[in-house]
């Protein structure tokens, strides 16, 4: 669900602090933009706001929704909205979110 090698590096990379200003921001944008999903009227506004969803997700390690995301994109794009499963994304995303608060904990003490 969570590519924990990734954010282990990420935090490396950024430092403690960036790192949490990062996750803080990760998340924030998440929220804002995973409601917009059921709402996307067009093949486009669908396919950019899974792209964008995507890009996030694979920077801070969320390999299973980033997965879902590229997966609904190529999708919506060859064949349509109606052959993307939104709930199922969205349904990964508040796993995967729980996951990882809960595993930060751990990495913490690393």
């Amino acid at each position: 669900m969570i590519d924990w090698n990734r954010v282990k590096i990420l935090r490396t990379e950024l430092g403690a602090e960036n790192f949490a200003d990062v996750v803080g921001l990760f998340l924030d944008e998440m929220e804002t933009e995973l409601p917009k999903l059921p709402h996307a009227d067009t093949q486009s506004e669908l396919v950019d706001l899974l792209h964008f969803l995507k890009g996030g997700a694979l920077n801070l390690g969320f390999a299973e929704f980033s997965e879902l995301c590229r997966d609904g994109e190529t999708k919506a794009t060859g064949h349509g909205p109606q052959d993307v499963n939104i709930r199922q994304i969205v349904a990964s995303y508040h796993q995967s979110r729980a996951c990882f608060v809960d595993g930060l904990d751990k990495i913490d003490t690393d």
